[in-house]
């Protein structure tokens, strides 16, 4: 069949894929991104699930609380009151203004809602940026490890990921020199993510201090901050952001944030972001032609998560430390596992590179990570996500956002499947 037919006369979808014509009938773009390795493994663990099978999902980074109640009442009450229609491309002005009043109280920037975009999401809201500001060949410096969509987002973008390894005897985090070694003439943003996903590493204010100053010396170098893990902080870490610790960025800054971590509001998709007049303008333009507008019920139920009771956080962040400690204790225990303890976010990401060249007890010879999170599902029902999908290995991602008890059986699943390994 010619590619003529299949974009233009009728056909039979059966012809596309006999004659092999359905390729050429995708786009190019297809080819630049792989699909959501996280998705994947949570959708796995879900279908094994259904199945009947006895499988622990340690790969969704989503909280296993309930979003508050007074966070859904306020849904409800924007159902009763009819505000179910259309709202403006990037969010109505009671949201926009709830995020400004965050934003000031909390990290000490100034912001107008002229200066606001409200998404599906926080992926969106990045997402939305790269459409609007990315040429071919533009660069994109990207500390690793990074969350998974980063790389492929800047890819959709045409634009070019430039990947900075973070390594272990770093904490995980990238230093000034290496920041400045990375930015050439085509650099175009800086993307960082503090507390990171997937490690949970912070930068102190100092650290970021130190990273801001080289941001300093290359005006043509936007930033794009991603903070969604900021209320998620443990020991006495405190959060900052480099607007905030450097003000002179300011003019060049997206701060990126949402409510989905914080407040287990995964599914209602409410992402947002502070920055410059004119480049929130252009992300409204993309947003316009995309979803339009994130669901209006959410973004009432956003406003009361930003304006509302906030006691339960504290509660929350004592949980989360407790299964941290709970995972990391338990972790560094096994042979050939090392695991650091992370500042914030609810993620470890131990090395297993005392493992590497072992063969389990299924026969399945742990070549690198993705090996090892294969074989680990396939013989324990424990569902973690590999470490190459983050940029980093060998290394592996568990969430302890679930229950202890679910933790603590994963924990000894997986310590005896690392103790079988010969």
């Amino acid at each position: 069949m010619s590619l003529e037919r299949v974009r233009g006369a009728p056909y039979d979808s059966r012809d596309l894929n006999t004659n092999g014509a359905l390729m050429a009938f995708l786009s190019d773009t297809l080819a630049r991104v792989k699909p959501s390795p996280t998705v994947a493994v949570t959708q796995l663990a879900n279908e094994l699930k259904a199945q009947g099978k006895d499988v622990i999902g340690l790969g969704a980074g989503e909280p296993d609380f309930d979003t508050p109640d007074h966070i859904k009442e306020a849904a409800i009450a924007a159902i009763h009151a009819g505000k179910t229609k259309y709202t403006a491309p990037d969010g109505i002005i009671e949201l926009k203004q709830a995020i400004c009043a965050k934003f000031k109280r909390e990290n000490g920037l100034d912001y107008e809602p002229a200066q606001i975009s409200v998404s599906t999401g926080g992926k969106q809201v990045l997402y939305n940026a790269f459409m609007a500001t990315l040429n071919p060949g533009d660069e994109v410096i990207i500390p690793a490890p990074y969350w998974v969509s980063y790389p492929d987002m800047v890819k959709l973008g045409q634009g070019e990921p430039v990947i900075v390894e973070g390594k272990p005897e770093l904490g995980y985090k990238i230093t000034p020199e290496m920041l400045e070694a990375a930015i050439t003439p085509k650099t175009k943003w800086f993307l960082f993510n503090s507390p990171s996903n997937p490690t949970g590493a912070g930068y102190t204010w100092d650290e970021l201090k130190a990273i801001t100053e080289v941001l300093m010396r290359h005006p043509h170098v936007w930033v794009m901050t991603d903070d969604m893990y900021e209320h998620l902080a443990y020991d006495g870490f405190e959060f900052c952001t480099p607007a905030q610790v450097e003000p002179a960025l300011y003019d060049r800054t997206l701060t990126c944030n949402g409510v989905s971590k914080a407040y287990a509001m995964t599914g209602w998709r409410i992402g947002y972001a502070g920055g410059p007049k004119e480049l929130i303008a252009a992300m409204r333009k993309i947003q316009s032609q995309s979803t339009t507008n994130p669901c209006s019920i959410s973004q009432w139920a956003a406003v009361e998560a930003l304006t509302g009771p906030q006691d339960f956080l504290g509660e929350w962040v004592a949980v989360f430390k407790r299964r941290r400690n709970l995972v990391v204790s338990a972790l560094n225990a096994i042979e050939g596992i090392e695991c650091p303890t992370p500042e914030g976010a609810f993620y470890v990401y131990p090395s297993i590179a005392g493992l590497l060249g072992k063969s389990s007890a299924g026969g399945t010879v742990i070549e690198d990570d993705e090996a090892f999170a294969k074989a680990l599902l396939e013989e324990t029902g424990v569902a973690v996500v590999f470490g190459a999908a983050f940029g980093l290995s060998p290394n592996f991602r568990i969430s302890y956002a679930t229950s202890d008890a679910a933790l603590e059986e994963a924990c000894k699943r997986i310590a005896g499947f690392c103790g079988a390994l010969v």
